[in-house]
């Protein structure tokens, strides 16, 4: 009985840590879209090309 009582426990925090990555991720994600298109334009402007 221990057991299905420990694998229950184990299962919710999973549950609660999964679900607080995931709304730190959708919290976080119009910041890391403006990050991206930061960089996007700094890489672009130092005239580097890369070869192909």
């Amino acid at each position: 009985m221990a057991t299905v009582t420990a694998k229950r426990v184990l299962t919710a925090e999973a549950v609660l840590l999964g679900s607080a990555v995931l709304g730190l991720l959708v919290w976080e994600l119009p910041g890391l879209v403006r990050e991206m298109k930061i960089w996007r334009m700094a890489g672009s402007s130092s005239g580097i090309r890369h070869r192909r």
